[in-house]
């Protein structure tokens, strides 16, 4: 890849490495900054002597059919990866042809259309009974395991926020009639306020339960992290407390999170709220819970199956 290649927004020249780079630094988190730059590299070496600054429609629609039906060199990728490759170049070039940047004298990538990807995460929850199971086997097993499953089920936190949560981060109103968790440094690197439940808030300021979770001391430094441990170690005690306990599915943390949006939904909740307490960007990616929460909901065959009661209740009998 020629190096050389030169980007220009008037008087400033910049290279095209430069130019990566600075629309990299609009981003906060390190798995978005890797996929992100991962893609470009990879656009980059597809399109070959051709600058970022002159790829054309064409280029990038030639890119997304070499993505879906594969070359001799790489495999077809399905809807969801071909997603996450082109996604990045939409936001690339949106970023580089806005007027106050100017990088680039149009955007090529305006009118391309991300793969239809099928979501199934709107099955991706626990039920009420699988929930109180895993509940119970973690409060049996440890307390700090079992407060990082509450944690993450009644405030519908990602893994990531989970382990950057410190003890400062909760702070109450002047009558300490409420609480809220601070949540930073989330997909995006925006901060949101979530509302404690006052059941959370006690366990949260519980002191024995302080004592387990900072290694024996009630006195905690407000800086300090409540769970000083990986995303990767949570997901590791969560697959393997749900597969002790007897649950078939493949749980993760992000299905916590799942769980407390469909919970919420059913038992109530709106959709703005829902968004909030998520810190969903879009509604429309709290809209797909709903689906799943209608289907839960009464549906044409159970009103059939009512008026049919007396009918079934003699074939059963």
């Amino acid at each position: 890849m020629n190096a050389e290649r030169k980007l220009s927004n008037g008087a400033a020249v910049l290279d095209e490495e430069q130019v990566i780079q600075s629309f990299l630094a609009g981003y906060h988190r390190p798995n978005t900054i890797r996929n992100y730059e991962r893609a470009l590299r990879r656009f980059r070496t597809f399109i070959g002597e051709t600058p970022l600054g002159e790829a054309t429609w064409h280029d990038l629609e030639r890119y997304k059919s070499s993505l879906l039906r594969g070359t001799s060199a790489n495999k077809p990728l399905n809807a969801s990866t071909i997603a996450s490759l082109i996604a990045p170049l939409r936001s690339f070039y949106r970023w580089g042809s806005d007027a106050n940047i100017a990088l680039f004298s149009h955007n090529p990538a305006s009118s391309i259309r991300l793969p239809k990807v099928r979501v199934t995460s709107g099955h991706h929850f626990l039920t009420q009974r699988e929930l109180t199971v895993l509940l119970t086997y973690l409060s049996a097993k440890s307390v700090r395991e079992w407060m990082m499953v509450v944690y993450m089920v009644i405030l519908g936190l990602r893994v990531s926020e989970l382990v950057q949560m410190r003890w400062g981060d909760v702070v109450t109103d002047p009558l300490e009639s409420g609480a809220w968790l601070t949540v930073a440094d989330g997909k995006g690197g925006k901060t949101r306020q979530v509302k404690m439940p006052e059941a959370l808030w006690k366990l949260h300021n519980d002191p024995s339960i302080r004592l387990k979770l900072h290694g024996g001391s009630a006195q905690v430094n407000r800086q300090g992290r409540i769970f000083p441990i990986t995303s990767r170690q949570v997901e590791r005690i969560v697959n393997r407390a749900s597969r002790e306990c007897g649950i078939s599915k493949p749980v993760t943390p992000h299905w916590l999170r799942h769980t407390n949006a469909t919970m919420a939904l059913l038992n109530g909740a709106s959709l703005q709220q829902v968004q909030q307490t998520l810190g969903h960007v879009q509604i429309n990616t709290t809209q797909r819970y709903l689906h799943t929460v209608e289907l839960m909901k009464k549906a044409a065959p159970d009103f059939v199956a009512e008026s049919m009661h007396g009918v079934l209740k003699n074939v059963l009998l």
